[in-house]
């Protein structure tokens, strides 16, 4: 052999290496975090629905929750896609030649992005839909009950919702191309028809997003106020626990004595309003029990931090609007080829790629708390130990539409510059300059509303309370005027 065909064969080893390597990464990241996911949907499920009498239907139930963690994990690994990116270009910027990360390269990283979305509209289009009809099957009428007559009829119920939704899709993209050959590319399903499909969802989280996050924003602040100690200015501990005494007294004296009272009184409530205000009293006695420094340090600092998370995310959005007015380039784009390591995605070097992953993680959690929040989506909240299983496949699909679309939703507002990697920048409507501009404008406008309002609202309330003012006996307007058959009892 010469030695051309020794070079050749040389480079396709080494191809061949990189490929088995990537693929072991990428095996050993998803294994973890399936086993994350796994261990909290365990943490949620509902342990009378897979260890019931029929054990068909703990095996379906079974089936379904390896389902939803395969779900959740890909929606995980979306959340943590951007940050990940980021980070290895500043790691392969700051350290170019180390032998110990050769293994983080571009070809890693653009292998990742095309997993995350291949896994996003498996999950999406066949998974969750499956588990669904799944759970909800019983078998075709005349046929043997079992697992398999489920599955039957599970795929049968799966391949015509299939037909449907891309016969909808089919009409829609022809109707908004208006283009000949997009109604004769049926058979063009892999490489138009679901990527269009997934565009379309991905808008729907993006819009979601836009509305969850200065939601999730507001009450970041409630939510803070609640879990830590606060300053002795705006909470009288003492108080409370003498109020929750009270009331616990009163409410055993009800229940020791039921004929003290004329009117007929619900003991069942009574009991759980009792349980209620002593497990109150308990969380007041360790609140009570905290150092100076938590009551005094922290919660001032947690405020600010906040307050600070949500000021610098409303700037770079300004910012970025401003950009989008001059500068054709700050809009979103797609980028086929991931080169890493050649310059830093912000301005301020690896410090402000450490703000961007940060600013990147607080807006999510805001819009998932946003997300669980608000009056349309409260009915969907998980509890411990006591969510059903068509509840967890709920969770799971919107998690999953929220975390996909948060590269989108980071790029489209400007708090990073890393161009979307793989089939995430061949969404349409990235390119119009109306529709990003509109979006930034309206996130930058919700968010400085949502955040004024709540703030100053809770400052006015602490400062009321502080001073006392909302003990005092003044007249309230709300209340409805007692009837005089009430005033004469």
């Amino acid at each position: 052999m010469e030695a051309a065909d020794y070079e050749v064969l040389s480079v396709r080893e080494q191809l061949f290496h990189e490929r088995v390597r990537e693929s072991i990464i990428s095996t050993l990241l998803f294994a973890t975090l399936y086993i994350l996911c796994h261990i909290a949907l365990t943490r949620f499920k509902k342990p009378a629905e897979f260890t019931t009498a029929d054990d068909e239907d703990a095996t379906v139930n079974k089936i379904a929750l390896e389902l939803c963690t395969f779900t959740l994990a890909v929606a995980l690994g979306a959340v943590l896609l951007l940050p990940f990116s980021i980070i290895s270009n500043e790691v392969l910027l700051s350290l170019p030649r180390n032998y110990y990360i050769q293994w983080l390269n571009g070809s890693l990283i653009h292998g990742l992005w095309n997993l995350v979305f291949l896994f996003s509209n498996l999950s999406l289009i066949f998974l969750m839909p499956f588990a669904y009809f799944f759970t909800e099957s019983e078998g075709f009428a005349g046929s043997k009950k079992g697992v398999l007559a489920r599955v039957y009829e599970t795929l049968v119920v799966l391949t015509l919702l299939s037909l449907l939704v891309l016969g909808m899709v089919w009409v829609a993209s022809a109707i908004v191309d208006n283009n000949k050959a997009s109604t004769e590319s049926l058979y063009d399903f892999w490489e138009y028809y679901l990527p269009y499909l997934y565009s379309c969802i991905s808008f729907l989280g993006v819009l979601l997003l836009l509305v969850c996050t200065p939601l999730g924003l507001a009450c970041m602040f409630s939510v803070t106020g609640k879990l830590l100690v606060k300053p002795r200015l705006l909470e009288d501990l003492e108080e409370q626990l003498h109020c929750s005494a009270f009331e616990e007294a009163a409410l055993t004296r009800r229940i020791c004595n039921p004929t003290s009272c004329w009117l007929p009184l619900d003991m069942e409530l009574l009991h759980r309003q009792v349980l209620a205000l002593q497990t109150q009293r308990v969380l007041l006695e360790k609140r009570r029990k905290a150092s100076a420094w938590q009551r005094n340090l922290g919660y001032p600092l947690a405020m600010l931090c906040l307050l600070v998370l949500t000021g610098l995310s409303v700037l770079i959005v300004a910012i970025h609007i401003l950009e989008l007015l001059i500068d054709e380039a700050a809009m979103p784009r797609g980028m086929q080829g991931a080169s890493l390591g050649q310059v830093s995605f912000s301005k301020l070097g690896s410090f402000g790629a450490v703000v961007q992953v940060v600013l990147i993680f607080y807006l999510m959690v805001s819009s998932v708390m946003g997300f669980y929040s608000s009056p349309l989506f409260w009915g969907l909240r998980p509890r411990w130990h006591d969510t059903a299983m068509t509840q967890i496949i709920g969770n799971c699909v919107c998690l999953l539409v929220l975390s996909s679309a948060l590269p989108v939703f980071s790029r489209t507002l400007g708090l990073t510059r890393l161009d979307l990697l793989g089939d995430f920048g061949r969404f349409n409507w990235l390119g119009n300059f109306y529709i990003v501009f509109l979006y930034n404008a309206a996130f930058a406008g919700l968010t400085t509303l949502c955040l004024v309002k709540t703030f100053t609202a809770a400052v006015r309330a602490e400062l009321i309370r502080a001073f006392g003012l909302d003990r005092l006996p003044l007249p309230v307007s709300g209340f409805p005027r007692a009837s005089r058959k009430t005033q004469h009892q």
